[in-house]
């Protein structure tokens, strides 16, 4: 079986959570596109773990983890990464982490350039908010056919890799002197540097794609994980305030390996409010007041897994929600977060939008939406803590009819409810996987 886990929205919906639990029972959990610009959080018996480019299944002994050809990745970083998890006690080998020889590498000059633009961007009030570690410069490479793949580690004494070292090098010494006046890196570093990552990751680096047809092919329980959501595709998200690659379930058998095979599922990731990290529209931050969004920011601690920063709040948005849902494909539905909402007296939810005292038909992401004003329906809350509950029937009644309302805006059942951060804090409704 194969499920792609994907956000609904703008990223930090919980995801990581989602996955985790699914990976119980999961052969594979592959990571289809992305960097590690965002993070996925997921807490066990063992603390709280922050994962930016492992995918969240590494945390299960028996799975296999798989990062997939549509990823950009950043060596240095997934050495980091690796070393903190295994320091507590987390097993990565070659068995049960592979990484595809088709992924990109992220090289050293890729977060040079990001933040060296972001800066530039600064200076006159028009930064995208990026997160600087080069995800975009990455990806314009890629499709510039001027990085490396992860492939080509292993063949670093090949003339044909050698002389596409070359030819990189020069045209990134051009860009970075004579637009940002930096001094030219050296080839004897790059190559040193390459050298340096194939003894490292070169017993990991596969035909990943070979393998996950495999284990599709024997009835292996595939998932397949997204970073961010579906506000941050490059395609049809917010442009240009987007991730640089495709957020979207369409794209994951694709990113992963496995362009030929097909989704039997799409578990789309919702937050019981709403959540943004970086620049860009974000209807919802103004719907309460900042007062509002404080205390709602506290309560459910939304600082970025990857970069820290204070993530924008407001109310679940049921307009972009219902776009998010649409492009997603999603036939199983994640609720995340429903705890943090237990101490407010009323809810509220965002059912429409207006510009110039207008009605909004529709969540239009080339739209002017810096303008619009979000209509807002206020519902009772529960005050009441709900992480006890292991049950739907236990909930709360205005916890119950909070969902049921959310159902209804989103024309689709919610089968799945977090009541706690705890792998065990959830409830079940209706048919799940």
């Amino acid at each position: 079986m194969l499920t792609a886990v994907t956000g609904i929205n703008w990223g930090d919906e919980g995801k990581g959570r989602v996955i985790d639990l699914l990976a119980e029972n999961a052969d594979v959990v592959a990571r289809y596109q992305g960097g590690d610009n965002a993070g996925h959080t997921v807490v066990t018996e063992q603390g709280k773990f922050i994962l930016n480019l492992l995918p969240s299944g590494i945390l299960h002994p028996e799975v296999t983890c798989v990062l997939g050809a549509g990823m950009v990745i950043d060596l240095d970083h997934l050495s980091r990464e690796i070393d903190a998890i295994e320091e507590r006690g987390v097993k990565v080998d070659p068995e049960n982490l592979k990484l595809s020889d088709k992924a990109t590498i992220s090289m050293p000059w890729h977060k040079v350039q990001d933040g060296l633009e972001e800066d530039r961007l600064a200076q006159k009030g028009r930064a995208f908010g990026s997160t600087r570690r080069g995800i975009a410069y990455a990806y314009s490479d890629k499709y510039r056919k001027k990085t490396l793949r992860l492939g080509d580690l292993l063949h670093l004494d090949e003339e044909r890799v050698q002389n596409r070292l070359h030819v990189i090098l020069e045209s990134k010494n051009l860009e970075l002197a004579g637009c940002y006046h930096q001094e030219p890196m050296s080839y004897d570093a790059l190559l040193e540097w390459c050298r340096m990552q194939a003894g490292q990751f070169a017993p990991f680096i596969c035909d990943a794609g070979a393998f996950l047809q495999q284990a599709h092919d024997s009835g292996k329980r595939i998932v397949l994980e997204a970073q961010l959501g579906a506000m941050r595709d490059i395609d049809y998200g917010i442009f240009p305030f987007t991730s640089s690659s495709n957020t979207l379930a369409a794209y994951a058998p694709l990113g992963a390996g496995i362009p030929n095979c097909r989704l039997d599922h799409v578990v789309g990731v919702l937050k019981a409010y709403s959540t943004c990290v970086g620049a860009g529209p974000f209807a919802a931050e103004n719907a309460m007041g900042e007062a509002w969004n404080e205390q709602l920011r506290k309560a459910g601690g939304e600082y970025g897994a990857a970069t820290g920063r204070p993530r924008r709040v407001g109310p679940f948005d049921c307009v972009a929600s219902r776009y998010g849902l649409s492009c997603q494909g999603a036939d199983k539905i994640a609720l995340t977060k429903l705890d943090v909402l237990s101490s407010m007296k009323e809810i509220p939810v965002i059912t429409g939008y207006k510009l110039d005292g207008v009605e909004v038909p529709r969540f239009d992401p080339l739209s002017d939406l810096d303008r619009v004003q979000p209509v807002v329906t206020l519902l009772p809350g529960w005050n009441k803590d709900i992480s006890g509950c292991k049950s739907w029937d236990e909930l709360p009644t205005a916890a119950k009819q909070y969902v049921e309302f959310l159902e209804k805006q989103l024309g689709h059942e919610i089968q799945f409810v977090s009541t706690g951060a705890e792998r065990e804090k959830f409830v079940l409704k209706g048919e799940w996987l």
